[in-house]
């Protein structure tokens, strides 16, 4: 009886010890999750403000560019319906994709403004410009934490016991890239106006 209650007992112990570490690994599992979920979260709350800060650029851009180029209708309607399309964008998939139309309507400004000599001289322009160039590099800054936390995450999310883990706490594995946009992959085609005869 004694040797049966002693191997009962050592079982039980085995078992809770076996218990207490896949427990603790799954406590670490889920804390290292969260903590990378909120990194993911933040980076693309850094991500939206510079997206923010071109977005309220681009009107001061499209009206000194309209003083010389009023008749470019068509492309200043694009930029803003791409606007509209960022500032009603809710998820950071939507705001990738619009951010793609806003791409886009960018590139075909720069082409208009490439047919306008006296507007690349304009000094409200060049600074309107030098800022907009500058919010750009902090795009392409804050795009890159972004993706890298994304990439950490995903990859984390995927590994072996993570991903039961992750199944369990109800993570997923569904963190989108930002990626550059298929119109900021075009150069501009520039086509300037033939002499005057």
């Amino acid at each position: 009886m004694k040797g049966i209650a002693g191997a009962l007992a050592a079982v039980l112990i085995l078992a809770l010890l076996a218990v207490l570490i896949f427990g603790g690994m799954y406590v670490s599992s889920k804390n290292k999750m969260v903590a990378m979920n909120e990194t993911v979260r933040s980076n693309w709350a850094q991500v939206d403000v510079v997206l923010q800060r071109r977005a309220d650029l681009i009107p001061n851009l499209v009206e000194t560019v309209k003083g010389f180029a009023a008749q470019e209708q068509t492309v200043f309607d694009d930029i803003a319906k791409a606007r509209a399309a960022l500032g009603g964008a809710r998820t950071p998939g939507d705001k990738i994709a619009a951010n793609g139309l806003l791409d886009g309507a960018l590139s075909r400004l720069l082409v208009v403004v490439e047919r306008y000599p006296e507007l690349k001289s304009n000094e409200q322009f060049l600074h309107l410009q030098d800022e907009l160039a500058g919010t750009e590099n902090r795009i392409a800054v804050e795009r890159k934490r972004y993706n890298d936390s994304v990439q950490a995450y995903n990859t984390y999310i995927a590994q072996f016991p993570n991903s039961i883990f992750a199944g369990w706490a109800g993570f997923q594995q569904n963190k989108a890239y930002f990626e550059a946009s298929a119109a900021s992959r075009e150069a501009p085609k520039v086509a300037f106006p033939g002499p005057n005869r």
